[in-house]
Parts: C-alpha cells; structure tokens; sequence
C-alpha cells in the first residue's frame, strides 16, 4: 500500500532529511587518501546521534554500520571496516540514512577520493545528472515511468548501464515504504504519481554492464565486470508545486559543492 503523507507530515520529514544530508556533507569531507572505512561510519553515528537522531541503517536487517560505503565496482551496501582504507583515485558512494521524530530521510553522493579518472568522473557526473533528471519528472500526473525513463535514457545515451536489481522506494515512518522507483522505464507506464507521495530516487549507474551479485557478506553488491559505479539519492515528495527535496541543507538541493565539482 502507498501511504499518502499530508502536508503537515511531510514538513515533519525535513528534519530527518537535512541530518542525513548533514551527516552525508560530515562524512564526504573526511574523503580522503588514507582514511579507513570504519572512520567515516563512527563520523556519521556521531552526527546523527549528537542531533538528537538515530542511524537508520545500523540494525535494518541485520546491517552493522551506519552508512553504506561502496567503492569503486561497489554498487551499493558497502559495509565500512578498519580494513577498508580509502586511496587516491577511488571514486566512494556514501549513503546514509537518519531517523528524526520518527520519520526517515535517506540520501547518497559518489565522492572523489583525491584525483579521480576521468573516465570515474564522467560516471560520477552523468549519474547525478541522472538524479536530477528524475526528480523533475516528478510531477502530479507523470507515472514511475517517466521518472524510470528520464533517468535510463540519459545514462544509456552516455554508454552507460542501468542498475536493474536495485531500485528506489518510498519513504516515510519506515525506510522502505510501497512504491518501487526503478530507474529504468516507459513513459506513461507504471504508478501514477499524486501529491503526497515521498519516495527516494536514487540511481545506481555503471560504466560497463549492469549485471551484478552480492558478495559473501550477504551485503555489499559488485559489479559482475568489475567497472565502477555511481550512486546518488534524495528523499523528494510529489506536491501540486512540483517535486519538493526533503534531503535538504543550507548549502541547497542540489548539493552544489559535493562530489568533487
């Protein structure tokens, strides 16, 4: 069942949304050669913990950390460790997830780590690209496809494959909420989008191939090649206006000073 939020509820989403954009700008700018994984988890448990939230992550399923951190062929669901050292050229997917109130928000951004290459770089722009293509499909009216379709047209129009395993999904109380947002799609197909409804668009772009499996963590998922991937996400309501980012900060919805540029 979609689970239609009134206005009041969704404004009671946006404290959720900004700490986990908060916590998502915290852990992107300790990005750097030499930090380890499990450095950028105790980060972001900090973060969330010290605005008065809960990591939405830790314990969902039995997941151990408080973000994902998935490098390079990584997909997504990358589990941090002390192992785990980042190093100069990796491109890193942080997603984290916030609970305030009761209410979740859940966002993601492919950082550089040092100088990335520029094939990686061009990845990582057009799966933002991606992103911001399908939030403005999402409008009163338009059906998941078109928000599927703006996404998977402009990465495969780059060369690019399409996540088909993982999609988005709607949010409120609980992180995963009824509808599937796949990033792939027919215009004119699918559920129709009304005022009300709040789900996480988040592309999940590869260089080559979409073809994936989960590694023996039960966990982390890999490119089946070996190519990089990009991920980026917001939380973003559906309202007459137009779509309504609830991941949100001072720096803006756009998140123009992340990911490198």
């Amino acid at each position: 069942m979609i689970i239609i939020k009134s206005q009041d509820q969704i404004e009671a989403m946006r404290p959720a949304g900004a700490l986990s954009k908060l916590t998502l700008r915290r852990v992107g700018a300790m990005i750097m050669p030499g930090v380890s994984t499990i450095e950028l988890d105790r980060v972001a448990e900090s973060v969330i913990r010290s605005h008065g939230g809960t990591p939405a992550f830790k314990g969902y399923g039995g997941f151990p950390a408080s973000i994902c951190c998935s490098i390079n062929g990584e997909i997504v669901h990358g589990i941090p460790s002390a192992e785990r050292v980042l190093e100069d050229g990796d491109i890193v997917s942080i997603d984290t997830g916030a609970v305030v109130d009761g209410w979740v928000g859940d966002n993601a951004w492919t950082f550089y780590c040092g100088k990335p290459s520029d094939a990686d770089k061009g990845l990582c722009e057009v799966t933002r690209d991606c992103l911001k293509a399908g939030i403005e499909a999402v409008v009163p009216g338009n059906r998941l496809g078109d928000v599927g379709h703006a996404i998977q047209s402009l990465a495969e129009e780059n060369g690019y494959g399409v996540v088909r395993d993982y999609v988005g999904h709607g949010i409120g109380r609980e992180m995963h909420e009824e509808p599937n947002v796949p990033n792939y799609g027919k215009k004119g197909r699918g559920v129709k989008l009304q005022a009300g409804m709040v789900i996480a668009i988040e592309p999940m772009i590869c260089m080559n191939g979409y073809d994936s499996h989960v590694l023996r963590n039960r966990w982390t998922v890999v490119t089946n090649d070996g190519g990089t991937a990009a991920h980026y996400e917001n939380t973003v309501a559906v309202t007459e206006d137009g779509p309504v980012i609830l991941t949100t900060d001072d720096e803006g919805p756009w998140c123009s000073m992340m990911g490198g540029e």
